[in-house]
This record gives structure tokens, sequence and C-alpha cells, in this order.
């Protein structure tokens, strides 16, 4: 890491220390985009569905777990998740002394798509489908981005004008990376990824509908083998897989927010067997669900 870098990051993570007021937590801010998170102590696993972002370190490190698949970044790398995925996350480094400093950049496809247009970036073959998670080494030109938007926090009224000027440039240094087509893939339409993506965004919304490969294959324009293969590549997982665990995600939430019985939220969540809820919810988060909740109130309390 060369010495601008360094000089980079700890100018942001002081900056973020600073516009947390050196609070623990996700911290949104008056872009609507960009988050802010802090944490000083190493974290349980979090299960839930990482958005479509571009996410920072700059103090400590943390570990996202797709499927069978571990990515772990701190100072040196971002992360970017070009889908929304449904992982474990975690913070591994962290303490007091030396918090967990981060921050996290929400962007849709058609703000990718524009950044596309008006730079002239050539576009890689659509038909090459790879994972919507990857992690990149950061330079100078993307935290030089990166900090000018955090800057922004301090002067409000600047927010308006500048905000989504410095968003795109950070969307151009990342589609410059060597990783870039990983992200043009899911922008740009006609390719398989493209495609996938829409899958997803159908599957994230209708979790709770029975899922039919056949009319998932037809609304992507794939035969089924296509349609199975395009979406592990994309995802590290199947169609199914993907629906039960955003399933069992939301079935958590309710559990853990409201009064219900284990039975009442497998039917809520699209369940038709009470007892293969269980099973799988065990099999997910290591416990029934009733001792999961348990667990999970006195870590709260």
């Amino acid at each position: 890491m060369t010495l601008k870098i360094h000089e980079y990051r700890d100018t942001l993570a002081r900056s973020i220390e600073r516009l947390t007021n050196y609070e623990n937590g996700i911290h949104p801010t008056p872009i609507p985009s960009l988050f802010l998170f802090r944490e000083n102590q190493v974290t349980e696993p979090k299960h839930g569905v990482h958005s479509r972002s571009i996410c920072f370190v700059f103090q400590g490190q943390k570990e996202v777990l797709l499927s069978q698949e571990r990515y772990r970044y701190s100072t040196a790398e971002y992360l970017v998740a070009s889908v929304q995925l449904p992982v474990i996350s975690q913070i591994t480094e962290a303490s007091p002394e030396a918090p967990y400093l981060a921050l996290k950049l929400e962007f849709t496809p058609e703000q990718v798509l524009e950044v596309i247009k008006e730079s002239k970036i050539q576009v890689a073959s659509l038909e090459q489908v790879r994972r919507g998670l990857f992690i990149s080494e950061v330079d100078v030109p993307l935290l030089d981005a990166v900090m000018r938007l955090v800057q922004l926090l301090d002067n409000p009224a600047d927010i308006p004008l500048f905000a989504s000027m410095i968003i795109k440039e950070i969307l151009y240094r990342v589609l410059q990376g060597k990783q870039g087509g990983m992200l043009t893939q899911i922008a740009v339409e006609g390719g398989g990824a493209f495609r996938i993506k829409a899958v997803i965004d159908y599957i994230k919304e209708y979790y709770k509908q029975p899922v039919r490969i056949e009319e998932l294959a037809e609304q992507a324009n794939m035969s089924i083998p296509t349609l199975h293969r395009h979406f592990k590549e994309v995802t590290a997982m199947t169609p199914i897989q993907f629906q039960k665990q955003l399933r069992l995600q939301a079935a958590r939430q309710i559990l853990l927010s409201e009064s219900s019985n284990a039975a009442d939220v497998a039917f809520q969540v699209g369940y038709e067997s009470p007892s293969q809820f269980s099973r799988e919810y065990s099999r997910m988060f290591g416990l029934s669900p009733i001792q999961d909740i348990k667990r999970l109130r006195l870590l709260e309390g």
C-alpha cells in the first residue's frame, strides 16, 4: 500500500469517527445512498441481503460469506455487490482502541449504465457471466473521489449539486478497475447476467410464492439448464437455494420482532410444512427457531 493510500485511509477513518460521533452502529447520511459504519468489537455473524453497493473499510476487517465462498477485505481492498445477494457478514477485526470504520455506497444498474454511456467505456463480452460479488484493490484516484464525497457531509448545501457527480466518478473508477466487467454485466441489456439480475429481483419480490423454474427460464429467455448455470455463476447458489435463504432470513426477522409461533411464521414466508421449516431453519442458523430467537434476544438484552 502506497504512502498516499495510507494518508487517504487515515483521513477517511478520522472523518468517519467524527461523523458518527464515536457511536457504534450504521449511520445514514444526508446523501441517501451513503452509509457510515463504526463498531468497537468483533461482531456475531449476521445474515442479511447485501444491497447493490461498493463497500470500503478504513480501519479493521470484515468478512462476507456467500454460500460457501468467503470474501475477506480490509483497508487495502473494497468489495462490490453488483446484485442483491443473501450473505452472512461479520466484522472480524475491531477493538475500542481501533474500531472498525467503514462506508457503503449503494447504487442502481441505471446509474452504472449512465456512466458507461457517458464515458464510452468499452463493454466486454456480455456472454461471459461472472460472480455478482467481488473484491478489488483500492487506488489513489478512487480514494480521492470517496474522500470528496465524505467531505460533502460537512457542507450539506453542496450535496445537491456535487454528490451525484462524485458518485458517477466513483462508479467510473470501479468500472475502470481490473474487475470492472463484473459491474458492467448487470447494467447492459442483452447479456446473461442482466437477465439473471431480473430473475433475482423477481425472486426477491415474490419469495413467498412457489418458484417454478420453467417460469423463471421463460422470463429470462433461457433454457432451464442455462438459467441454472448462469444463476449459480452470479449468485453461487441455485434459484431454490436463493429463495430458501430469503424465506428463512425473513422468518427470523418476524420471529425476532413479533410474538408469533414458528408454525405461523412458516406459513407467512411461504412454507407449507412447519416441520420442514424448522429443519431448514436449524440447518441454516444452527438452532431451532425457539432456541435461536431466545439466544438473539439475550444478545440484544
